[in-house]
């Protein structure tokens, strides 16, 4: 033990997110059933639980291109109706494990599309999930995170629809929607913004910034390419010391040498293996 014994908590709400725990469900049964699946992108962002998947012979693929049987599953993150489509022809069984909040705000994106509207949406333009929605807006707009790109387009159209990827701070996508919004004002304009953000990611960064403002170390426990991982450590390292770990091996006992209390959150494609390994090391650590 690093000094005088710390109090340890865990942030309500840990462990899978329901559309996690669908797609996961969906693929292990599809996998036992045939003997094996493939996937089209990682199905979550999360290198221990696509470690699973592989053991029961879930592959995954890049490009349809490389698709060697007749099913394909679409990750939870989704795709767009091109991608869609071009599946249909190569005669392709689809497994659809799109995440219902990430499919609410594909079909938000298609009806502002099919209503003349331009849409703008707050989100990593490079992710899976984004790319996706911006396919449903018939690639009719854009995808940033970055506010000063917003301030810098010269001529926004009249008609305007505002999302957000649905892993983004709220906080963070009100401030990009009433720029948006400021900058449309100065004509006759249409602007409609949508709440695409996902109510589970929105529950557990609330839960984790509470347990952040009374900790002074926080673990966040998840994979380092999951999107809604890196935003929990980002909403944890103003509060306090925070370190993102995908397995209890990765904690560094020194870390928590002087501390009092200690908080640990997890990303919404983290397994409760994952977490409970954490919470054993750090009792260990602690006695």
């Amino acid at each position: 033990m690093l000094g005088m014994p710390y109090e340890l908590e865990k942030a309500s709400g840990l462990g899978f997110c329901f559309g996690v725990k669908r797609a996961i469900g969906t693929v292990e049964r599809v996998a036992q059933e045939r003997g094996g699946v493939e996937t089209l992108g990682a199905l979550v962002h999360n290198p221990q639980v696509m470690e699973r998947m592989a053991a029961l012979n879930v592959r995954v693929v890049s490009r349809l291109e490389d698709v060697k049987g007749k099913t394909i599953v679409i990750s939870s993150h989704g795709v767009g109706p091109a991608i869609i489509e071009r599946m249909g022809v190569m005669g392709l069984e689809i497994v659809d494990t799109t995440c219902p909040f990430v499919k609410r705000a594909q079909v938000a994106a298609r009806r502002l599309s099919e209503s003349g509207f331009y849409t703008i949406i707050y989100g990593d333009v490079n992710h899976p999930e984004v790319r996706g929605i911006l396919g449903w807006a018939g690639d009719n707009g854009l995808a940033t995170l970055d506010i000063e790109k917003l301030k810098a387009i010269v001529d926004l159209p009249r008609h305007l629809g505002v999302l957000s990827q649905t892993t983004q701070i709220p906080a963070h996508f009100i401030e990009f929607a009433k720029t948006a919004v400021e900058k449309a004002m100065v004509k006759d304009a249409e602007v409609r913004v949508v709440d695409t953000i996902c109510h589970d990611i929105r529950d557990r960064q609330a839960s984790t910034l509470e347990l952040a403002a009374r900790s002074d170390l926080m673990l966040v426990i998840g994979g380092r390419q999951s999107a809604n991982t890196r935003h929990l450590v980002g909403l944890c390292q103003p509060q306090a010391e925070t370190f993102l770990v995908e397995t209890a091996a990765d904690i560094v006992p020194i870390w928590l040498a002087g501390k009092k209390h200690v908080g640990i959150t997890a990303g919404a494609s983290t397994s409760d293996d994952a977490i409970a390994d954490v919470w054993q090391r750090l009792n260990q650590l602690n006695t």
